[in-house]
């Protein structure tokens, strides 16, 4: 099959990064996402990562423990600059180039946020983290997904999970769950079915961008994405339910 996209979202959960702890972030886990980016890079395609901090730090959690909903936002985004900081040094011991692009300034240990500035690393080549989420509270990492996939052209999201997929109940309490190989943004809208939150599918539907839904733990699955083989379930404007 040949190459399908050129310039790419993924959307990491801080979960993500956290494998099988219960908090923080597993080196090993780091490292196999560093090996699929490697990947990923060899083919020659331009890839920029959103990263979540929720292995670290939820906001929303906070919240309604009772802290101010915007401070805890702003402390989950910061949470977000370790996560992609971590993850840019095991980039770089590959020796992929790296850059971490913060919606936040920070300017002692990563570059602040300008489109034409990301957009410039990515046409060099280099693997472009965004860290602090849009830099807004009340406002997801998915959201800042959708919106900085808009801003960079790129073709399409990528969303990493603990699921091989969007299914139309839970499957881990329903062993009849049916997994969807296709859906449009409306149904997922219709049907509240937790692919992103509904302000980033929202984004992604204005934009026409695609999602797709994947298992990130098994390995090379970033790289089957990417090339355009069915390995989770694909949102998009033009696609039937199916």
């Amino acid at each position: 099959m040949g190459m399908t996209y050129k310039r790419v979202l993924l959307k990491l959960s801080g979960e993500a990064l956290m494998g099988d702890l219960g908090y923080g972030i597993d080196p090993r886990v780091v490292t196999e996402i560093a090996q699929d980016v490697a990947q990923v890079m060899a083919l020659g395609i331009q890839l920029a990562i959103v990263v979540g901090g929720g292995n670290i730090f939820r906001g929303v959690k906070a919240s309604a423990a009772g802290m101010d909903r915007a401070t805890a936002d702003y402390i989950g985004m910061i949470a977000t600059v370790m996560n992609a900081m971590t993850l840019q040094e095991a980039l770089e011991r590959m020796e992929i180039p790296t850059r971490v692009l913060t919606a936040i300034a920070m300017q002692e240990v990563a570059e602040t946020y300008i489109r034409r500035r990301a957009i410039r690393h990515l046409e060099k080549g280099r693997v472009v983290i965004f860290g602090a989420g849009s830099g807004n509270p009340f406002f997801t990492t998915d959201t800042t997904a959708a919106l900085r996939a808009a801003e960079i052209d790129a073709e399409v999201v990528f969303k990493a999970t603990k699921v091989d997929g969007v299914y139309d109940s839970d499957p881990a309490q329903n062993p009849n769950a049916r997994r969807y190989q296709t859906l449009t943004y409306n149904h997922v809208l219709a049907e509240d079915l937790k692919v992103m939150d509904s302000t980033a599918i929202a984004l992604c539907k204005d934009n026409d961008i695609p999602i797709m839904v994947f298992d990130l733990s098994v390995p090379g699955n970033i790289v089957r994405a990417v090339k355009g083989e069915p390995v989770g379930t694909l949102v998009g404007g033009s696609c039937a339910v199916s």
